[in-house]
């Protein structure tokens, strides 16, 4: 698998995983300008460790929502382009407005991932729709946002079976979100995200 320009494989402290440059966010571990990428606080970051083909290649324009605190979004947002942040919770959205004073072109939306005609006047359109929120209708949400993507865009999406629905079995919440989803993307590639994220599926589509 290539990894995006921007992100390599490094020895940080002893262990060797994914890296970007850029000032660190969360306490995890640096060497020089590089800063581990942690799987198991990135759905994104677990992704490239499992080797899924993302689509990622560095410099593209992103539309990532469910951004919290600027964990994942601020990695991306190292060898991206501009990359557009939408967060609907005022606290963690505080958190991330401070991670955007090292990096020009992330932009903090705080608005809710499921109403996209809200922030619609502001982004343009992208090569890549990121989305890791913690909502009921995450697929609806998808499907919602997909009017941002270029033809050729790319949809990379994180599904947290406990918050679609806490009472059914995840496998049967996966195939529910991937039967609609598949009414408006043609799914490329899916994977569990353990054992870095329980109860994840990881998903990669393009715009029907």
């Amino acid at each position: 698998m290539m990894l995006p320009d921007g992100v390599q494989w490094r020895s940080i402290d002893g262990e060797t995983g994914l890296a970007t440059r850029g000032e660190p966010v969360y306490g995890e571990a640096t060497d020089g300008e590089w800063r581990r990428w942690d799987p198991h606080r990135s759905k994104v970051g677990a992704m490239l460790e499992l080797e899924v083909e993302t689509g990622l290649s560095g410099g593209e324009t992103v539309l990532y929502l469910g951004a919290a605190s600027g964990t994942t979004v601020s990695h991306i947002a190292d060898f991206a382009g501009p990359t557009y942040a939408v967060e609907f919770a005022p606290r963690p959205m505080r958190d991330m407005v401070s991670v955007t004073e090292s990096r020009p072109m992330l932009f903090p939306l705080l608005k809710d991932a499921r109403e996209p005609e809200t922030y619609a006047h502001v982004v343009e359109p992208v090569d890549l729709l990121i989305q890791d929120v913690a909502t009921r209708g995450q697929a609806r949400v998808a499907a919602r946002n997909a009017t941002f993507l270029r033809d050729a865009g790319r949809l990379l999406m994180a599904v947290k079976a406990r918050s679609e629905d806490v009472t059914a079995e995840p496998e049967d919440v996966f195939e529910s979100v991937k039967t609609e989803l598949s009414e408006t993307y043609e799914l490329l590639e899916t994977t569990s995200l353990e054992p870095y994220h329980e109860d994840h599926l990881g998903i990669v589509a393009r715009p029907q």
